[in-house]
């Protein structure tokens, strides 16, 4: 054992002499950060900031919450900047601020005890012209932004709070009756309907004309202008950045998406806490963007949309920027709410790959491992690999690969309702979404709506899944539809609705080892006419007749049973 921890320690020191060198205390765990991980990924580079540093407080910046410190920050990133870069210090107190520019070879450091609150004053976040949801498009600047830089940090133990509430829609179902009173209260205006809670009636007007919180239609800055009430910024936006490092700070209450990197290369999110209300919208966690060479780990979050979400543009600007999101790994992350714990997509046009999750957790996400896109995206997700996945209490799919994903959180649609119509064959095309190449295996959930749900389409089927060493307990089982060449291997599933495993149009798919609970039947199900070499290998049908429903149009020989 000593023997291997030395052996650790020297390959450690190796890796950070490569990083540009960093901190002692995260040798290990820069080791184990790198083990076992199934693609050639570079060892991502860290910021090094210059030992130069300055206290806000210097600069005239006042605690308290009642003070606007916004030209304090301003100056002290200026007066570093001058001397080659170096730390921002924000002492323990309360600090108001609007938002805050970093530059090159700058650390924003929080110590502990410290609060950044940022001003819900829409008039100090002007428009910008930006990317959000995959679209070119103008919103509000971010309360921390920065572009085109190399070398910057936002680390510490302190807490930044973008003021999301004064920016959001609430919707009335996702309250208490007296947390709806309260807010109604606070002003803004409620819609038609009663159901919804709107800041203004700009953000009333900008939602109206909006797709997916983007309205298309505007062209010019002064026509979004008309709507900036609307145009919620992301909380922390880093766009073409490089060496960027995001080590312990509290990130809460986003008006928007919380942490955004977009394009950025050599990317590190250790030791940091996202929080955002469960019930806001577009409250997601980290979203990487067609970023290059990242590492998450060691992290927390609790969040109102997707906790982690990985994505590459939308649609024909995504195509035209053509740069995917390449060489992440995630590891030891909680998350204890969100829409998914690890989503992919849906905005994947500019392609997905080399992705490593493992060593993670979530409880209560609406789903755990989420894989969305849609007909019109294009782009292609392949090299995922995940293991060693602990869930509890999922209240849809424990993994899930939507292909008609609509923009509704999977609660949602399972709440309106929603069915999915009889799937119709398209051309393929460069809008055509791809999914291929994805390998799961050691994972267990206890407690979900449905175990695994696999739909791909008709015209470009999910390709190349395993799906190994897997323990659920469910409502319901598997559902694999339009799938091609999957393998489940070593897979238990405990369910209380029948069939286990329903299967539709699939190819080339093997069941190697499935396992139910007691007094299972009906453990197969298996339609459509393009079914081609479906193979049922040890999965427990004694019972042909009763364990296993193959429906008149699925050809001739298309199932074979071994056991």
């Amino acid at each position: 054992m000593n023997l291997r921890k030395s052996v650790l320690t020297v390959l450690s020191t190796a890796l950070f002499a490569l990083a540009g060198g960093f901190q002692s205390v995260a040798q290990t765990t820069a080791i184990e950060l790198y083990q076992g991980i199934e693609f050639k990924m570079p060892v991502v580079k860290e910021p090094v900031i210059p030992s130069n540093s300055a206290v806000i407080s210097d600069f005239g910046a006042k605690s308290g919450g009642q003070f606007l410190c916004t030209n304090a920050f301003r100056e002290a990133i200026e007066f570093l900047s001058k001397k080659g870069g170096g730390k921002v210090i924000v002492p323990r107190g309360t600090w108001l601020t609007g938002p805050i520019t970093l530059k090159s070879n700058i650390e924003l450091y929080t110590e502990a005890g410290a609060l950044v609150l940022f001003s819900n004053d829409k008039n100090l976040y002007p428009l910008v012209s930006t990317n959000f949801e995959g679209y070119n498009t103008y919103r509000c600047t971010s309360p921390v932004n920065g572009k085109d830089l190399v070398n910057v940090s936002i680390t510490g133990h302190g807490v930044l709070d973008g003021g999301g509430d004064a920016w959001r829609a609430v919707k009335k179902e996702k309250l208490t009756e007296s947390q709806w009173k309260k807010l109604v209260a606070s002003g803004g205006i409620v819609s038609e309907n009663g159901k919804t809670w709107y800041p203004s009636e700009q953000f009333r007007a900008g939602e109206k004309i909006a797709e997916m919180n983007v309205p298309r239609q505007l062209k010019t800055k002064a026509e979004f202008e008309q709507i900036r009430d609307f145009l919620r910024p992301v909380m922390i936006s880093l766009i073409s950045c490089k060496k960027v490092l995001i080590d312990g700070p509290t990130f809460q209450n986003s008006p928007a998406w919380c942490i955004h990197p977009l394009l950025c290369e050599d990317l590190t999110v250790r030791n940091a806490t996202v929080k955002n209300p469960w019930y806001s919208q577009n409250g997601d966690g980290i979203d990487l963007e067609s970023c290059k060479n990242s590492v998450i780990y060691d992290s927390n979050f609790d969040v109102g949309d997707d906790a982690m979400c990985i994505k590459s543009g939308k649609d024909k600007e995504g195509r035209d920027r053509n740069v995917p999101n390449e060489n992440l790994i995630i590891k030891n992350c909680v998350v204890f709410h969100g829409h998914g714990g690890v989503t992919v997509g849906s905005e994947m046009s500019g392609g997905v790959r080399n992705l490593h999750v493992s060593n993670c957790t979530f409880m209560g996400t609406d789903v755990g491992l989420r894989f969305k896109s849609n007909r019109g995206r294009g782009g292609i997700v392949q090299n995922i690999y995940i293991s060693e996945i602990e869930m509890i209490n999922i209240p849809a799919q424990a993994i899930s690969f939507d292909l008609y994903y609509g923009g509704k959180s999977p609660s949602e649609a399972m709440d309106d309702g929603d069915k999915k119509a009889e799937p119709s064959l398209q051309s393929v095309s460069e809008e055509t979404p791809q999914f291929r190449d994805i390998f799961i295996h050691d994972i267990n959930c206890k407690g979900a709506m449905q175990a695994i749900f696999l739909q791909g389409l008709p015209e470009m089927n999910l390709e190349n899944i395993q799906l190994e060493k897997i323990y659920m307990e469910a409502v319901s089982g598997l559902t694999c539809i339009d799938a091609n060449h999957i393998l489940i291997k070593n897979v238990t599933m405990v369910t209380s609705k029948m069939p286990v495993s329903d299967l539709k149009n699939c190819k080339n798919i093997t069941f190697d080892g499935l396992k139910t609970g007691p007094g299972s039947s009906s453990l197969f199900h298996v339609s459509g006419s393009k079914t081609e070499n479906v193979s049922l290998k040890n999965s427990g049908i004694s019972n042909p007749d009763k364990d296993l429903i193959v429906e008149k149009e699925v050809p001739a020989k298309a199932v074979t049973v071994v056991n």
